[in-house]
């Protein structure tokens, strides 16, 4: 579902992969290969929210802004299932683990991770390629060339797994289920 919202309407790239069911609002920017998946919410209600290029947005993302900061999240970044994020920059090629929640004002560095669960708390400043992970979010070290290795990979598995879906997923109705 895409709405407008007090006039201001989202800008979504051609080939973004939009499940049937999440919901994008307001004034929200989205670019070239990026997907939002199932249940996702990116509501640019209260500001801006930039969504860069080859951007995964998984099951039930919450991606909201507020009065304060505009949420703006970098090229190829992979945001987990359950993520939080509000009003925060998350820069180039960062993941964000399942059910972690960046809040207000935080800044990710580029290449870094999340870890599944973490709390960013208001203002942070997470350096680049570094693993942070707790309650709240302590750096534990820096990221191995293997896992960067395998950071780097990730948007375009899921580029090409948002292209699946966009080819070969067909909506049935109660009657036409097995």
């Amino acid at each position: 579902m895409i709405l407008e919202f007090e006039g201001k309407r989202p800008r979504i790239a051609a080939d973004v992969y939009v499940a049937p069911n999440a919901v994008i609002i307001g004034d929200v920017e989205i670019g070239a290969g990026s997907s939002v998946w199932f249940g996702a919410v990116v509501r640019g209600d209260t500001g801006a929210i930039r969504i860069g290029e080859r951007v995964s947005v998984q099951d039930n993302a919450v991606i909201h802004v507020n009065d304060r900061h505009d949420t703006v999240i970098g090229d190829e970044v992979t945001i987990g299932h359950g993520a939080v994020l509000e009003g925060c920059r998350v820069q180039r090629g960062v993941l964000v683990g399942m059910s972690a929640t960046i809040l207000d004002g935080a800044v990710i560095g580029e290449g870094a991770a999340v870890a599944a669960g973490t709390v960013v708390r208001e203002g942070a400043e997470i350096p680049a390629g570094v693993l942070v992970a707790g309650v709240p979010a302590v750096v534990k070290g820096t990221l191995s060339e293997e896992v960067q290795a395998r950071l780097a990979e990730a948007p375009e598995d899921y580029r090409n797994f948002a292209l699946r879906y966009r080819r070969g997923v067909r909506r049935l109705d109660a009657e036409g289920a097995d």
